[in-house]
């Protein structure tokens, strides 16, 4: 009754407690004179006697339990703190180091007597600007705790990284009496990101900067350009022979020498230019800080020699060129990073057709005319899937005879705006183009499909089709006109006559004649077109299996006029008599021209004297209808 169990278990006030009933009890004893209830009063006095001697053991008892508890979480927040794996630093309001664990001087390298008393700033290593800790204390004082990545520098002198969580303590008061800090190493995991940002950015093999650092660069390289009022140059390098290194050497040959020539062109260039590699050997080069346009040229010189110079794969000596293309900024016009590039990129293409080894600046008037021809052929390939191709038929005859011998199939072009275009108004723009394969795969496609059409009439006449050296050197080609003929069954190899260009015959000799002569030996029959305009030679005629050498018609219209060309007549005549050639004459526009020939010893020609190319309609009703002029057969030779 006289207090409540927390009371009890305070020492000082069970002493107070056993004083006061000390005294009751002796009051009580001396008030009272009865003995009886003396005796009472006495007993009542060792009951509570008894009750604070308990109540003051009971105290004590709960008191050292109390130490214990405290002395033991104590010492478990001492081991805590010990052996943490992450460092902790306890400072004071003004951010003077305190206390820090084992951990932490692990991890900065300084042992704790050092660390005591010292900013927490001091181990600072320069790579946060001021206001980075600013910042980090002005909200330390709005919200009482801070989380971030900071850089310090070790007593070694090197960085290291580490994540730290800094948060305030409070009395109950509510002011700051210190800050812990708890810190982690995040150094491996930093370098293990700046390993994956830097192969992200950086090719693989060289270590150069790839397509997408280079685009980054070249953005700042423009703006600082127009900023300093300065010219930067774009070049865009591809190795001369390196394909054959790699077939001849391998790959791992073609890598090492890849490095080696990279290291060398960086050594050549200057600080601030940035030397990038595309894929394969491709490479691009920003050149920047050129006052005018003449100080391009020696750094330029400096990249062909480095490409070019023997380079020494173990115990084997490289050599390789380069072709470059250069184009400068600022220009006329607005251009972005990407127009650059493409610049660069047609103007190696030129060096590449100039011979290699050299470079080429870009033109704007050639990439107007680059522009123009890739519109002709968008056009062109627009035009094939139109459907507005057609093929007209120009018929061979024998001068001596008047029959109709042949027919030699046109392409023209339908266009829906300006009409009937003949070859020569858009065929140019396909040369060496992928598309040349796919117009003349049409047409032979068309041809035969018509050929096998009029023999359903009773027209059985062999059609003479020109065909590309491109699309003459595809793998497959002699299959692919097999693979036409076998859907029309009324048509066979001898009916087709494949033409081809002299001149394109020539640039790869062994691929046209391997070609030849494996058509030749299916049925098929070749004809040499335009010849005596190309590079006619007893060698290469001997060589090419063609059953028909067609003579350019620039000699046969001037035939009646010019000497020479009378006389360059004559030879491919009996050129082709001696090495059993049959021979046709292009371009006969007049009776003049048929009696001519005739008189020359050549029996088959074509042109505008004879018919214009028809519509495929129209050939039926001419053959029936055509006779040859009464001087031809009258004036030809027995």
């Amino acid at each position: 009754m006289f207090a409540s169990p927390a009371f009890l278990t305070r020492p000082r006030a069970a002493l107070w407690l056993v004083g006061g009933a000390w005294v009751v009890a002796t009051v009580a004893a001396l008030w009272v004179e009865a003995a009886a209830l003396r005796g009472a009063a006495m007993l009542g006095l060792a009951a509570v006697l008894g009750l604070v001697a308990w109540s003051t053991r009971h105290a004590w008892w709960t008191h050292r339990s109390l130490k214990r508890a405290q002395h033991a979480r104590w010492r478990m927040e001492a081991e805590v703190f010990n052996h943490a794996r992450e460092g902790i630093v306890i400072s004071d309001p003004l951010g003077r180091i305190v206390d820090v664990n084992a951990a932490f001087e692990r991890l900065c390298g300084h042992p704790r007597d050092q660390l005591v008393g010292r900013s927490f700033h001091g181990l600072d290593s320069g790579q946060h600007p001021p206001a980075f800790f600013e910042h980090q204390w002005a909200e330390l004082q709005a919200t009482g705790t801070w989380q971030g990545e900071v850089w310090s520098r070790h007593a070694g002198g090197h960085l290291y990284a580490t994540q730290q969580t800094i948060t305030a303590v409070r009395d109950a008061e509510g002011r700051v009496t210190q800050f812990v800090s708890l810190i982690s190493d995040i150094t491996r995991l930093k370098e293990q990101e700046q390993r994956l940002e830097h192969n992200a950015h950086h090719d693989a093999l060289t270590g150069l900067p790839n397509r997408a650092l280079l685009a980054d660069r070249l953005r700042q390289a423009l703006a600082l350009a127009t900023r300093r009022g300065m010219r930067l140059a774009v070049a865009y390098l591809d190795l001369d022979g390196f394909k054959a290194v790699n077939d001849t050497h391998g790959h791992e040959v073609g890598d090492r020498l890849l490095v080696g020539l990279a290291g060398r062109m960086q050594q050549v260039l200057r600080e601030g230019d940035t030397l990038a590699r595309l894929g394969g050997d491709e490479f691009v080069v920003v050149l920047q800080d050129l006052p005018d346009a003449a100080a391009l040229e020696p750094l330029l010189i400096q990249l062909l020699w480095a490409a070019s110079v023997p380079y020494d794969v173990g115990a084997l000596t490289l050599q390789v060129s380069a072709s470059l293309g250069v184009t400068l900024y600022p220009q006329d016009e607005e251009v972005d990073c990407d127009q650059l590039l493409r610049q660069a990129d047609q103007a190696m293409y030129a060096a590449k057709l100039q011979g290699k080894n050299r470079f080429v600046v870009f033109d704007n008037e050639r990439d107007r005319e680059m522009r123009g021809h890739i519109a002709n052929v968008e056009g062109l390939r627009q035009a094939l899937g139109r459907h507005e191709m057609v093929l007209h038929y120009q018929p061979q005859v024998n001068l001596r005879t008047g029959h109709v011998v042949g027919l030699e199939a046109l392409v023209r072009w339908q266009h829906p705006e300006r009409g009937l275009l003949a070859p020569a108004e858009f065929l140019p723009a396909l040369q060496d183009h992928p598309l040349e394969c796919s117009l003349g795969q049409w047409v032979l496609e068309s041809v035969i499909a018509q050929r096998a059409a009029w023999a359903n009439e009773g027209l059985n006449l062999p059609i003479s089709v020109n065909i590309s050296a491109r699309h003459l050197q595809q793998p497959n080609f002699i299959d692919q006109v097999e693979h036409i003929l076998r859907s029309h069954p009324q048509v066979s190899a001898s009916d087709l006559v494949l033409e081809v260009l002299e001149s394109s015959a020539l640039e790869d000799l062994l691929g046209v004649s391997r070609t030849m002569t494996d058509g030749a030996q299916r049925g098929f029959r070749f004809a040499l077109d335009d010849f005596g305009a190309g590079y006619a030679s007893l060698t290469y005629l001997r060589r090419l299996p063609v059953a028909k050498l067609k003579i350019d018609q620039s000699f046969v219209r001037n035939l009646l006029d010019d000497p020479d060309d009378l006389a360059i007549l004559q030879g491919i005549v009996g050129l082709a008599q001696a090495f059993g050639r049959e021979v046709v004459a292009e371009g006969v526009e007049t009776e003049a021209h048929g009696s001519a020939l005739l008189w020359l010893g050549c029996e088959v020609g074509q042109g505008f004297g004879i018919a214009h190319p028809m519509p495929a309609e129209a050939v039926v009703d001419w053959v029936q209808q055509w006779r040859a002029p009464r001087a031809w057969w009258t004036n030809a030779p027995d």
